[in-house]
């Protein structure tokens, strides 16, 4: 699992035309499920959205999670982040989980994920307009296989 990470000062969403998710200071997740990934990819992924500190502590440092400072996060699913583009100059989807399986896998982290967090999400399938205003900025690739 791939997933973009950035933290934001607050984030909404809106899916086929309907708003769907708004949240204040917390993460925006851009999530993309690859083919073979597993419970262990799961697990990984979703230790990683709850526990990485990327928010300031009273020093200033990034020294907190969300999950320590009681946040929100907006899960979004994207397969394009389970894209290539090391070939040529058209980004590759091959990689990417086939969407059935991939709607369940999702499910799972938001399920997961939200035993640890408070949880919104996007909508597998549709077309999403995600509205943020990026914190720092800061914005992280996370990588279970990495």
């Amino acid at each position: 699992m791939r997933t973009v990470i950035q933290r934001v000062s607050e984030a909404s969403l809106v899916a086929d035309g309907e708003p769907r998710a708004e949240i204040g200071r917390g993460v925006v997740a851009l999530l993309g499920i690859a083919k073979g990934d597993t419970d262990t990819d799961l697990a990984w992924t979703v230790r990683k959205l709850a526990e990485l500190r990327i928010f300031p502590d009273e020093q200033d440092r990034m020294n907190l999670s969300a999950e320590d400072e009681g946040l929100e996060v907006l899960l979004v699913p994207n397969f394009t982040v389970a894209g290539e583009t090391k070939k040529g100059r058209r980004p590759g989807f091959d990689t990417a989980m086939a969407p059935g399986e991939a709607a369940g896998m999702f499910e799972r982290v938001a399920v997961a994920l939200g035993e640890r967090v408070r949880v919104q999400t996007g909508v597998f399938g549709a077309h999403m307009d995600v509205m943020l205003v990026n914190d720092g900025p800061v914005t992280l690739v996370i990588d279970s296989r990495a």
